[in-house]
This record gives structure tokens, sequence and C-alpha cells, in this order.
């Protein structure tokens, strides 16, 4: 696929999903006389203020990272006492038993799993085994706690050498739900609080990789760890989030291509929640982990389903770009998620210079453009 068509399919998929601007017009400013400047008019300017009023009607960018709220149903005298019935069955009955639930596991979890840690330190071999089985059983503790309704689809995933997982991400719970199958190693944002104090110890058993968004250097690192990762036949199968960040689970944003460059197999998983109960994505930006777990353990249950779908290679002639982008299609439609051509970095960061160059350069042919006519 050239460059020319790689933009122009990028630029469709924008399109399909950027709003109609003249839907949004009063009537006045469409049926407004001659010789008076009209809205339309102003718009016809340039491309890029017509991208920029899209942008204030309808962002799809920030679409990606939104969670929706749910609709109000307890809206009339009869629907309101069975909403305050099932609040006081979900907060007063539900979530106290899960936190005993998620309390006993831990419990179960500390005291085998620091004895095997500390004692078996000669027997690498039986420690991996059994750090790797108490890693998967603390998960099923964690998704016990939330009344996890999980159906998996597909072969369970084995640990073979040259593979790699891929999967499209909503919440830190992805990990959770995955783990609790099979004991991945996943590449993941170091966390601050209690997570990463989890992080640092005890995921490290099962050969997790961590990085700092905000360190360049941390990229060159963690490459390295990848590479050396897929080589080892004894290692756990290695699980990547190739969007970088939590999407709300309507969409797929670009994949990083550092997956795709390694030279094995890709394996995709598409992981798709059912919000008939609750919202599992979680907005990093304005809630904790630990509120987004609360959320989820006072909420009646949470439901999704899991693919575990068909090994991908690297075809003859094909760029790592090109590959990440094949396998983000296969996820999509297997999950009913709508792709769109963002980066999710973006979240994290104002566009480069190089971007404001370009917008600012379309922006001033347009308008020398508009002044020649004239």
């Amino acid at each position: 696929m050239s460059g020319s068509e790689k933009l122009t399919s990028s630029s469709s998929e924008l399109d399909l999903d950027r709003p109609n601007i003249e839907d949004y017009f009063p009537s006045s400013s469409i049926q407004e006389p001659r010789g008076k400047l009209r809205l339309r008019d102003l718009l016809d300017i340039s491309p890029t203020l017509t991208e920029a009023a899209g942008a204030i009607v309808d962002d799809s960018f920030t679409r990606c990272f939104k969670s929706n709220p749910p609709e109000p149903w307890n809206w009339n005298v009869y629907l309101f006492p069975l909403w305050c019935c099932g609040v006081v069955v979900r907060y007063l009955i539900l979530f106290p038993s899960r936190v005993i639930v998620l309390t006993l596991g831990w419990i179960v979890f500390l005291s085998s799993f620091i004895p095997v840690h500390v004692l078996l330190k000669g027997h690498d071999k039986l420690r991996k085994k059994l750090e790797r089985y108490l890693v998967e059983l603390m998960c099923s503790f964690f998704v016990a706690s939330w009344t996890g309704v999980v159906k998996y689809h597909g072969p369970r995933p084995s640990r073979r050498p040259k593979q790699v997982f891929v999967a499209n991400h909503t919440s830190m719970i992805d990990f959770i739900i995955l783990e609790q199958m099979t004991a991945f190693a996943v590449i993941m944002q170091k966390h601050p609080g209690w997570v990463g104090l989890l992080q640092s110890t005890i995921l490290e058993s099962v050969g997790c990789i961590w990085f700092h968004r905000s360190e360049a250097k941390d990229r060159e690192i963690v490459a390295r760890k990848l590479r050396e990762h897929v080589r080892g036949i004894d290692n756990n199968p290695l699980l990547i989030f190739p969007e970088g960040t939590c999407v709300n689970n309507h969409y797929t944003v670009m994949f990083k291509k550092g997956a795709f460059e390694l030279g094995c197999t890709v394996c995709p998983i598409a992981i798709k929640y059912n919000k008939i109960f609750v919202d599992a994505f979680w907005n990093s930006r304005k809630q904790s982990f630990t509120t987004h777990l609360l959320q989820l353990m006072t909420s009646w249950a949470v439901v999704c389903d899991v693919w575990y779908l068909e090994p991908q290679t690297l075809k003859v002639g094909e760029t790592p770009i090109e590959f990440a982008e094949r396998v983000r299609d296969i996820i999509s439609v297997r999950a009913g998620l709508k792709k769109v051509p963002w980066d999710g970095y973006l979240k994290y960061s104002r566009p480069s210079p190089k971007h404001r160059e370009q917008k600012q350069q379309s922006f001033a042919e347009s308008m020398l453009q508009r002044l020649q006519e004239r």
C-alpha cells in the first residue's frame, strides 16, 4: 500500500466519522441575501476552518476516551422504588460480600506466594510454575469480586517461543480478565500507589515489563526486553495492548508498530464489554484505579466476551505498520468496534510542531488561493 493510498484510507475513515457542518447551521445563515458574509462562506475559505468547526461540534478523537453515562430509568413513581431496592442490594449486600471474597483471596494468595517466592529460590522452574498458578488464582478472585461473567471463545493460549498476543484496551481489568485464564507477561505503563507496588513485586514474577510513557529512553529498553522475551522458550506468553491507552470500547485507535516488528507470530485477542450493568471503561484522567474498582464492585456484574483469534504472520512485502492495521481490522470486526485514524498518545501530549506547521501551511495556501480568485 503506497503512502497516498494510506493517507486516502485514513482520510476516508475520518470523513465517515465527521459530522456534516451544514446540519448545524441556523437556517438564517444559509438563506442570507447575497452581499452579506455567510457562515458557510467563511468555512469555505479553508478546509482547516471546516475541520476546526467540525471538532467543536463533534470531536471524534475525544469521543474515543469519553465514558457515556447510563440513561436513567428511575424516572417515574413505579420504577423509583425498584431502583432504590437495587441500590440497597448492591451497596449493602453485594458490595460487603465482594469485599469479603477479595479479602479472602488476598489472604490465600499472600500466605502462599510469599513462602513460594522465598523458600524456592533455588528451584526456579517449580517456583515459576507455582507463582504463575497463584497469580491466575488471585486474578480469579478479582473477577469474582465484580461478579464477572466472562465468556471465552477459541483455544486457550499456550506457551510457545516467537509469538506475541495483542488485544484492544479498555481498562486495566483487561489484563486481569485475560490473566485468570493464562499467566501472561504484560507490557504496561508504570503506575503509582498500590498498583505500582503490585507491579514491582508480584507481577515481576511472571515477567511483566514496565515503562514510563514520559521517558524516551524507556522505549529502547522496552524494545530490547521484548526481543529477549519472545526468544525465551520457558517465558510466559507476552501480552501487549498496542493502542497504548484505554479506549472506551466503542472505538479502536492506531496500533503501535512495536509488537509487529519482532519477527514473530501475532495472536489477536478481541475484548468486548456488555454495558448493560456497568461501563468497564477506565477514564484514568477522571478517576483513580481504586475508584474504578469500587465502581465495578458496586455494580450488578461485569459482562464481557473474549475471542482468541487466528494467529497472524507478516506477509511478503508488508510493512510492520500495515501488519498492525491488518490485525486492528481483525480485532475491530470481531468485537464490533469502530476504527478511527488517531494516535492514542495524543491523549497525553500536544500535537507536534511538524503537525502544526503542516496545518499552518495548508491554511496559508488556501487563503492565498482564495485571494487570487478575487
